[in-house]
């Protein structure tokens, strides 16, 4: 019987990506703390899933861990370390003594990921950085992310970032940092990123894929939809779900209405068995969606109808979700309910 994979191991996993497109800013800011000799030890990466802030953390542990003493790095512009260095490959093969990268486990049994960051593995990081740099240089952990530790671990982690030992790095990366422990948020130097351009989500996109085939509408599709996030867009390559949402969107564009046999072919592309998942992509986009008309309409009786669908749809979703309803009717019920908005004064 095969065992179970942790699904973060792809080709894909910001530990894999020694390259940086967008968040240069930041990049920089990051040289110019490392280059004055003065690093702070807690970082916090703060920013919207899938956006990089994953491969910046990567990409910063490796050149510390691969250029140790500062001095030596004055003339440097950027932080790249080359894939070929011996440092890139022990950190992709999870291999670096100095790197500890503090995740929610994978449970083989149940086929899937724990739920957050239990005690015992930040109890792992405070053993980690009592223990000497096996190389003599930095002890960096990555906690990714922030947001999955409980209070019990959260609370461990915080003891070593109020007494952090010498040469010693954090670098917290968090999608929503306003949840974290105020005590953490204040150790730490929050470094605030932003979702990228469509043409620099497109270009990671492209860079992740490389010589491999893709549609390059898909690619563009899928970079649009993301709204800045290459993480988002690569899964929406993945799955349906995205696609039937462009169609749907282009055509609420172009005519502001689904006619009842549109609807209804709309709908059956989420029956059976094998539509939850584009269900899920689906939905969550026609929400986001939703919400950008509401703003875009704010201050009249349109925009108050759209808020007031968002919310109506949301609901209806989680509780098709939560109770396994009938996906089908769920989208006629969304559809008419966008309808009765879009046709608001």
């Amino acid at each position: 019987m095969a065992t179970a994979e942790d699904p973060r191991e792809t080709d894909i996993h910001p530990r894999r990506r020694t390259s940086l497109i967008g968040h240069e800013p930041t990049e920089k800011q990051l040289l110019r703390a490392y280059q004055s000799g003065r690093m702070h030890h807690a970082w916090l990466f703060a920013g919207p899933r899938g956006i990089g802030k994953a491969t910046l953390a990567y990409r910063l542990a490796r050149f510390i861990l691969e250029h140790p003493h500062p001095q030596q790095v004055q003339e440097y512009s950027t932080l790249y370390v080359p894939p070929e260095a011996a440092v890139a490959r022990r950190i992709v093969s999870r291999g670096h003594p100095d790197l500890l990268v503090l995740e929610r486990q994978f449970d083989p049994k149940r086929e899937r990921l724990k739920s957050e960051i239990v005690i015992e593995d930040a109890r792992g990081a405070s053993e980690f950085f009592s223990r000497t740099a096996g190389e003599g240089g930095w002890r960096i952990c990555i906690v990714d992310s922030a947001d999955d530790l409980n209070s019990a671990s959260a609370n461990a982690l915080l003891k070593i970032l109020e007494e952090p030992p010498a040469c010693c790095l954090f670098l917290l990366i968090s999608h929503r940092p306003g949840g974290l422990l105020s005590t953490i948020r204040s150790r730490s130097l929050r470094l605030d990123m932003r979702p990228l351009t469509g043409a620099e989500t497109l270009a990671v996109v492209k860079d992740v894929y490389g010589e491999e085939e893709k549609d390059e509408s898909a690619l563009e599709r899928a970079s649009i939809l993301s709204a800045g996030s290459p993480g988002r867009a690569i899964e929406l390559l993945a799955n349906k779900g995205a696609e039937i949402f462009d169609g749907f969107r282009t055509t609420i564009t172009e005519r502001g209405v689904l006619q009842p046999p549109e609807q209804f072919r709309l709908a059956d592309r989420f029956s059976g068995r094998d539509g939850a998942e584009d269900f899920d992509v689906f939905c969550e986009l026609l929400l986001d969606w939703t919400a950008g008309e509401a703003r875009r309409w704010a201050g009249g009786g349109k925009g108050a109808a759209l808020a007031g669908a968002h919310d109506e749809i949301a609901h209806s979703i989680r509780l098709t979700n939560a109770l396994n309803l009938d996906r089908r009717q769920a989208i006629l019920d969304a559809m008419s309910r966008l309808e009765e908005a879009m046709k608001a004064a």
